[in-house]
């Protein structure tokens, strides 16, 4: 389901598999679990990626798991459930003590989309995967939730429009022409290769976790407000 390696200050969280990485209660409960890990791990100078294997990054909830229900109300329900247990994940991320990567490698879809715009950097292939929220043409409504972190990590108001109301399915190069991720590369080793440079360097900075988050939990207010995240104040001096 997922991995976590550790190779010196960085965390390696892996979507294993060469399914579509779909989130129902069993893989959201493993996510979380591995992110909390990260977080009671963290030092300074540590750093996250955020990676899948195969085709996809992720699809999104599971559908099939929700509709398996058996009947219209219940499928609703577990539709429910899912937000609502993927909530934590969002507010985990939002709140880990070092700077994040999502190496995206394959299609980010829905939910899938969400988690990798939760990270604070996003770097995406060219040749193959594409960002898309398509419950536009599904008829599905976003959580609160996701609907903040849109607005808040992504300033431009027309490129949100396109994605939340056209369903545009958005390949690499547009969106780093378009500010939704910090570059794109024409391959999966690339990708990876510049994530782990990207982490490196970051984590050489020994930035203090704790300040670093408190930071990003600022820059996002409606969204940290959503989450229940509080804003601490540090003051910590380095001559």
């Amino acid at each position: 389901m997922c991995t976590l390696e550790k190779r010196g200050n960085l965390f390696i969280l892996t979507l294993t598999g060469e399914d579509r990485h779909l989130f129902n209660p069993d893989l959201i409960s493993s996510l979380l679990k591995l992110l909390s890990q990260v977080k009671a791990q963290a030092t300074c100078g540590s750093a996250l990626i955020t990676q899948a294997q195969g085709k996809f990054f992720s699809y999104g909830f599971d559908l099939d798991w929700a509709q398996a229900a058996g009947s219209e109300q219940g499928a609703v329900k577990r539709l429910q459930q899912m937000a609502d247990l993927f909530k934590p994940v969002i507010a985990t991320l939002l709140s880990l003590p070092m700077p994040t990567i999502a190496a995206i490698t394959g299609h980010a879809v829905a939910a899938g989309f969400t988690l990798a715009l939760s990270h604070d950097y996003l770097i995406m292939r060219k040749d193959r995967g594409i960002l898309w929220m398509p419950e536009v043409d599904i008829a599905l409504t976003l959580p609160d939730y996701i609907n903040a972190l849109f607005k808040e990590m992504i300033g431009d108001a027309s490129v949100r429009r396109h994605l939340l109301l056209r369903g545009l399915k958005m390949k690499g190069d547009e969106a780093e022409k378009r500010g939704v991720v910090k570059a794109a590369y024409d391959g999966e080793a690339e990708v990876r290769e510049a994530s782990v440079c990207l982490a490196e360097n970051l984590g050489k900075r020994k930035w203090h976790g704790e300040v670093y988050a408190e930071i990003r939990k600022g820059l996002y207010p409606q969204l940290s407000a959503i989450l229940g995240l509080s804003h601490k104040v540090y003051a910590i001096a380095r001559l």
